[in-house]
């Protein structure tokens, strides 16, 4: 558990619509944010610059994420295609989406064998695309999005009754912890691995709060102020674990850093499902 003081490091403008995704790069260099239904931008995180605009006619983008090796990105969009870019904006593929409900979330395994999609309101499809092999993870309620972690051993299911639900999805998918606390009545709110190890849990919420559990415990250690409207979604830095972004419908991405780090105790973790409701 870490004490820390979190401050504002840039606040990027430009999107039209209120956000509903946002993806740092493999290299934390870059940062991809989309706008709900309207068109997905790629930034510099140093100088805060827009370096590139992602859109097709008559269509509007709900998802955002990027290759492996982050040489290409890819988007989900609203008439349930996906698109793959070249990061000039050259388009390399589109496809209609298949065994897919939505393709508001979309990930793919680190090392580009597997893609994983929402197939109905309550299972997720785990799809090895070499070995032509489904796997499911079924749920008791609605499926409103979902997070990798970074090794692609376990995926982070948002679930419309305020529920956030690890699952180890090596071999037979388990189910390992549950978090709460955050609000979601309304709108699609996603969360996010991140931290030393990703030994913590970020998610949006719509009381314009930035939730953030410990991974193992389920101790709520911090709620950050800052937006002005719900936070739909947030994204933890993948080379730098004291950085966060978050996006809302104030139309605003906000990142958040360390001011000061020092470890004040290692809690020993448990493989049981843990609920949080603000605390233990």
């Amino acid at each position: 558990v870490y004490e820390t003081g979190v401050s504002l490091k840039h606040k990027l403008s430009g999107h039209q619509k209120p956000l509903s995704s946002v993806s740092w790069s493999p290299d934390d260099r870059q940062l991809l944010t989309c706008g709900a239904e309207e068109v997905v931008r790629r930034w510099d995180v140093s100088s805060g610059e827009c370096l590139h605009v992602y859109e097709k006619t008559g269509l509007g983008m709900v998802s955002c994420g990027w290759s492996p090796d982050g040489k290409w990105i890819f988007s989900g969009l609203n008439d349930k295609s996906i698109c793959m870019w070249e990061l000039d904006g050259k388009e390399l593929e589109c496809w209609k989406g298949q065994r897919t409900l939505k393709i508001s979330d979309l990930e793919i395994t680190g090392d580009g064998k597997q893609i994983i999609s929402i197939c109905r309101e309550t299972a997720i499809l785990l799809l090895d695309r070499e070995a032509k092999v489904e796997r499911f993870i079924e749920e008791d309620q609605t499926i409103t999005s979902f997070s990798l972690s970074r090794d692609s051993r376990f995926l982070l299911i948002n679930l419309l009754n305020q529920e956030i639900h690890l699952w180890n999805i090596e071999g037979d998918p388990k189910l390992v912890s549950k978090y709460r606390g955050h609000k979601r009545t309304r709108f699609i709110i996603r969360s996010c691995f991140g931290g030393l190890e990703q030994a913590f849990i970020a998610s949006g919420s719509e009381d314009s709060l930035v939730y953030i559990w410990h991974r193992g415990t389920g101790e709520l250690i911090e709620t950050l102020p800052g937006h002005s409207g719900a936070v739909n979604c947030v994204s933890w830095n993948p080379a730098n674990p004291h950085m966060l972004a978050s996006a809302s419908d104030d139309r605003t991405i906000r990142i958040w850093g360390l001011n000061n780090l020092s470890t004040k105790r290692k809690e020993p973790c448990s493989n049981g499902i843990h609920y949080c409701n603000g605390g233990y």
